[in-house]
Parts: C-alpha cells; structure tokens; sequence
C-alpha cells in the first residue's frame, strides 16, 4: 500500500464510514469468532483446555485474517493491478472507525443539547459496555468522552500505524485481534480462561499505538483549541495518572483528554448490575458536561488527520 493509497483509504472512511448495508470484513470475523466460541465449548470443559483453545483461537484468527487479506489483494492484484489497488484501499478503509465514531458521538450530543436525556442514555448505551438508564446528563458526557478517547487509539490511531507497517492484510489481522478482545477478552467466569490469550495480545498490539494516540490528541486539542495550556495540562495528566487505569493502553489516551479539557474522567460504573471502581483520571478538575463532547470530537478528528498525514509519512519513506 502506497502513501496515496492510504490516503484515500482515509478519505472513503470520512467520507463514508461503515454502509451498514455492504458487507463487512469485521462483521465477517465477529461471526466467525462467535461461531468458535459455540464450538469450542462443545469440547472444552476445563478452565486448562479453555485456556488452550484461546491461545489457539488468538493466533489462529488474526493469522488466517492476514493470509485471507494478502492472498484476495495479490490474485485481484494478478488480474489487473488497478483492482488490486482499488481492493486494498477499500478494505483499509474498512479498518478505520473516525467516521463511526464521530456519528454516534453526534447521536449522543444532539439530545443532550436538545434537553432529551432518555434519547442521549439510548445513543451512549450504543458506544459503551456500562449500565446507561440510570446516568445522569454528566455521567453520559463521561462516558462518551471516555469512548471518544480510547476509540481515537484502537479505532484509528492503531490501524492507522498498522496500515502504514504492513498494509490492509496487517491492519485486519489487527482489527480481528480487536474484535475478539472486545467479544471474549473479558474477565468474567465465562471468558476468563477462553479469552485470555486474546486480551493479553490486545494489549499488546495497541500498546505502542496508545501512548502515540494520546500525544496525537494533544498536538490535536493545540490545533483545534489554540490554547497551549490544554495541551500541557494533557501533558502532565498522561504522565501522571495515564497508569492508573486497569487497561495498559486505555489509560494513556483518556487522562490525556482528561487533561486537556480539565475534567475528571474514570471513577464509578456498573456493568450488569455490578458496581466497578476505577481510579479517577484528571482528579483536580470539574465533572464532564454536556459541551465537553463535541469538543473531545473535533480534537479526536485532529488528532485522526495528524495521524493519517503520519501514517502517509512512513509509508513513504520506507
């Protein structure tokens, strides 16, 4: 993949996002690791053989997603250079969230500023994992800032990086890595054997891109703000308290939104019913409202431009 190409690969993702209409490889991988995940459960009883088949599933996907991508863009490529061109950028562009992101971050926004909370806990509930039909207008902004902030690294800083390393057979072999973190890497009695492989592999993977991420998203809040005080006080949260959070990666981008827009980020969620204490991210400063979610959406989208004009960058000059 080209620099050009990754370009326009971006350009189709801003332009379009993802046609719930058109096929999907993500899709196709979703179905494929929930079709395992049955399966496997046929045969394996124990937390061991569990483990085991994780470990195998973990490799295996991502592996068959590169090899899938690389073989259809090398034969497309085969019968008309043109085509294979043409099928590496959409499927890259496959593999970029901005567009997504920027939409259902909207669709929380406009009822919220519209005095509609019901409608603004229904859009969030679309974007996080938490219990949403009790939170309140700031709880919502929270949370919504929280995804805005993580989503900008695995959903578009790290397939940005992969595309520019390896191409859109390596940027969907990381996105399958994603999914199956997102689908079974949790830490329940269910998935704590079976998904352990994969959620260890998705820290791994987005580790790098994380912390570039939340840099991305200073440079980005300089740009769209203009005020260099936001992007030093990102600073200094990131470095502080970018640690403290559970994930080795989620962290790092959030306190830097933390940071930069002087809020308080982290803290008490329920997830089932189930109450979860998180450390606080940006403690000194004021509970998210409402305003502060189109505002982590215009940094996130500079951030996403700084990282396509990153990524473009090394892709050619290697």
């Amino acid at each position: 993949m080209t620099g050009g190409e990754l370009l326009i690969a971006a350009a189709l993702d801003a332009m379009w996002g993802d046609p719930r209409r058109l096929p999907h490889p993500i899709r196709v991988i979703g179905r494929c690791i929930a079709w395992l995940d049955h399966r496997v459960r046929m045969f394996c009883r124990s937390g061991t053989s569990l483990r085991f088949a994780g470990i195998c599933l973990a490799a295996g996907i991502p592996i068959m997603t590169y090899c899938i991508g690389a073989v259809v863009i090398e034969e497309a490529e085969r019968f008309a250079g043109w085509l294979g061109s043409a099928l590496s950028i959409v499927l890259a562009s496959t593999t970029l969230a901005a567009r997504d992101l920027w939409d259902h971050v909207r669709a929380v926004d406009v009822p919220l500023q519209a005095g509609d909370p019901p409608a603004a806990r229904k859009a969030v509930a679309m974007i996080v994992g938490r219990d949403t039909a009790e939170l309140s207008e700031s709880e919502v902004a929270r949370a919504t800032v929280e995804t805005v902030a993580e989503s900008t690294a695995d959903g578009v800083i790290a397939p940005l990086l992969y595309l520019a390393i390896g191409g859109a057979p390596l940027a969907l072999a990381f996105k399958a890595v994603n999914t199956m973190d997102s689908m079974i890497g949790h830490s329940d009695e269910r998935y704590t054997d079976f998904g352990w492989a994969s959620a260890r592999l998705d820290d791994l993977i987005n580790w790098i891109p994380a912390r570039i991420a939340a840099v991305l998203l200073m440079f980005g809040a300089g740009l769209t703000t203009g005020q260099l005080e936001r992007v030093r006080n990102g600073w200094r949260v990131f470095r502080r308290d970018g640690s403290k959070h559970p994930s080795p990666n989620s962290g790092r981008p959030e306190a830097a939104m933390a940071g930069i827009l002087g809020v308080k980020l982290g803290g008490t969620n329920f997830y089932d019913g189930i109450v979860q204490d998180r450390p606080v991210l940006g403690q000194e400063g004021r509970g998210a409202e409402p305003r502060d979610i189109i505002v982590a959406a215009k940094i996130m989208v500079a951030a996403s431009m700084l990282g396509v004009v990153l990524a473009a960058g090394i892709r050619w000059l290697v």
